[in-house]
């Protein structure tokens, strides 16, 4: 068995996968901006799809070895927004350089031949886009037979498509692309000019966030404060503005004053009005409950106004907007890796029992699997996601070892996601609950401007809710269920990993893996790996409680009976298992004492006192014996019995008797 006590140093988490960044998001934007005047400006799309060779040159590129495809715009308007997609195909994507160039002569590098060897070119570009075009380096798929958009991959383009801002959209506008080796070659099939107009009424939101410590101690207040302006330059006073700020794990609310309404439990700020060149402040005081070096960032966004704002879509989630803001601090002292607690609390060593990776066998990229274990039964596993498996995962494999050695094993999942909401889900169900269980999650940490792990963990007993204790690595800290990687660790260092133990019972266990909302627009591609669990084996633990109650005499009213000669008393004893296992063949005595006489034909039995109404004969004999419990009377004991009784199971035994 593995101490986890013993965890250790550093590691570099260096999976060199890029974005990929869904078109559908930037899709949905245009189709509501058609249908929804108030709330988005208008985007029109210009497509040239006229194949065409990519010819080669000597280096450097001129002006005659260019592949020009034109985009005629007929409609005079001020551009605020442009975009482009480029669906090529060529060998050696690193020989190419492309330009954009407006009808008023602006020209902009958007590519600049990255991706060396890689092939291909399916690719919106986007100055909102997390991540550069610069570090594209995964091949594209480009055939005369593939439809864009959406486009495979979005990027931001080499230099910002802002230079366009402002200008007047009328005329000719030229995508030129270049090969400047004269080695490889292509093929241009389809180009996408999104040009986004300047809408005549609008406000221009653009939000700021600060905090008040940016380091501040565990346990002490700090204060977040926000600014929404609107620009004077803005035609509208905006209203209905709402912003979302939810509190961040690692900080509690305590307070809040500033214009408007805020929710502590929604994070909405609502804002009824701003007029131009006006600002609105609203400050939140919390308490910091982060651990010792913890970074704790905090987003807000604009997610709603009434009128259209001219540079930033609301509630899109691009941090590259003016209309989304961030603060962060990181808490005071030097952070260790926990110590979790120990599972002889629960059960001793004797009665554990491990499950290792290391002698079991996962099928490559299945998403289930059912293993026999000794002295729990069939445990079963299924995985599921909203992002995409990549390197044939799931699987049993030795990628991240939490410094165990390069032959542990443990259960690998390597996910491609391309937003921050997608989350791979392993939910554990087992055939019966077990008193306590302790398992490892490798690889929970965090790489800047490419993902930031977020691992929560939660358990239910009989469909209720059971929580576990987390103990953090180097690379992570720990809010309640929660885990967040926030420094770089390797996949064969300790400093990745959290320990995740329950100590009460528990019959599922569901582990979430995905980011936090540090994380950028395109997460990118991530991995993480479930170590081997160490089961406290099933127990029984019962339990008899034997109540009573006067239901009438032969002398006073019903309502005010005395236990005297000719008195009827209603008993009923409760049997219950709040163990974790199932007990088998259970019997219960009660001997009536010498001065009570059962009354015949009143044994009724049920789940508990209130509902034990099922008739019982007074013999050992018959169908009512197992219906499923049995009750009887052989000379003055009583006998109840359950062939089974499961964990926080119970059944009661009601009868009557007459006081001598």
């Amino acid at each position: 068995m593995h101490s986890w006590g013993t965890i250790a140093r550093i590691r570099q988490f260096d999976f060199s996968f890029f974005a990929l960044k869904s078109w559908l998001c930037l899709l949905a934007a245009f189709v509501w901006s058609m249908f929804s005047v108030a709330a988005h400006a208008q985007t029109t799309t210009y497509t040239n799809s006229t194949d065409g060779a990519v010819n080669e040159s000597a280096t450097p590129c001129t002006t005659s070895g260019y592949l020009t495809r034109n985009f005629t715009v007929g409609t005079s308007y001020t551009v605020s927004n442009v975009n482009i997609g480029v669906l090529l195909a060529h060998t050696y994507r690193g020989d190419l350089l492309m330009y954009l160039r407006s009808p008023s002569g602006t020209r902009v590098q958007i590519f600049t031949g990255t991706g060396a060897g890689a092939n291909n070119f399916n690719v919106l570009l986007d100055d909102a886009a997390g991540t550069s075009v610069t570090s594209h380096s995964s091949a594209d798929t480009a055939t005369s037979g593939t439809s864009v958009p959406p486009y495979q991959r979005t990027f931001a383009p080499a230099n910002a498509l802002s230079a366009f801002n402002g200008q007047n959209a009328q005329g000719t506008w030229q995508l030129q692309i270049c090969d400047r080796y004269n080695q490889d070659s292509g093929n241009f099939y389809q180009a996408d000019l999104f040009l986004t107009q300047t809408p005549t009424n609008y406000a221009d939101l653009a939000l700021s966030k600060s905090v008040s410590n940016s380091s501040p101690a565990n346990g002490t207040s700090i204060t977040y404060t926000l600014s929404l302006t609107n620009s004077s330059s803005s035609t509208q006073t905006a209203t209905s503005v709402t912003v979302a700020d939810s509190l961040p794990l690692g900080v509690s609310y305590v307070s809040h004053s500033g214009y408007g309404t805020y929710s502590s439990g929604s994070g909405i700020w609502t804002v009824p009005s701003i007029a131009p060149g006006q600002t609105r402040t609203l400050t939140i005081t919390a308490t910091v409950t982060a651990t010792s070096g913890a970074t704790v960032t905090n987003t807000a966004e604009v997610t709603a106004s009434s009128v259209v704002d001219s540079d930033s879509t609301p509630g899109n989630g691009l941090s590259s907007e003016d209309d989304y803001s961030s603060a962060t601090f990181t808490v005071s002292g030097t952070r260790t890796a926990g110590t979790p607690p120990s599972l002889s609390a629960v059960c001793l060593p004797i009665n554990q029992t491990l499950f290792d990776w290391n002698t079991r066998s996962w099928t490559a990229g299945a998403v289930n699997a059912s293993y026999a274990v000794t002295n729990i039964g069939t445990i079963i596993f299924n995985i599921s996601t909203n992002g995409t498996f990549v390197n044939s995962t799931p699987d049993d494999t030795s990628d991240n070892t939490g410094g165990f050695g390069g032959s542990e094993q443990a259960l690998y999942q390597y996910l491609e996601y391309t937003n921050r909401d997608q989350v791979a889900t392993t939910v554990l169900t087992l055939p019966t609950a077990v008193p306590g269980l302790q398992f490892g999650v490798f690889d929970i940490d965090y790489a800047a401007n490419d993902f930031a792990d977020k691992l929560t963990v939660t358990g239910t007993f009989n469909g209720s809710p059971v929580m576990p204790v987390l103990t953090n690595g180097i690379a992570n800290y720990v809010v309640g269920n929660v885990a967040i990687g926030d420094a770089g660790s390797g996949g064969s260092s300790a400093d990745g990993n959290v320990v995740v133990t329950f100590l009460s019972p528990v019959d599922t266990v569901t582990i979430v893996y995905g980011n936090h909302s540090t994380a950028p627009d395109d997460p990118d591609g991530q991995a993480a790996s479930i170590y081997d669990f160490t089961f406290c084996n099933p127990e029984t633990t019962l339990s008899v409680t034997k109540i009573s109650s006067l239901i009438s005499d032969p002398v006073n009213d019903a309502s005010d009976p005395y236990a005297i000669p000719g008195a009827v008393i209603e008993y009923c004893i409760l049997i219950s298992n709040p163990g974790s296992a199932t007990a088998t063949s259970v019997t219960a005595t009660d001997a009536l004492p010498a001065n009570i006489t059962y009354s015949a034909g009143t044994m009724n039995s049920g789940s508990n006192c209130a509902t034990a109404t099922t008739a019982e004969d007074d013999d050992a004999t018959g169908a009512d014996e197992s219906d499923p419990f049995g009750a009887s009377i052989s000379g003055s004991t009583i006998t109840a019995t359950a062939a089974t009784l499961g964990p926080s199971a119970a059944f009661a035994l009601k009868f009557r008797a007459t006081v001598n």
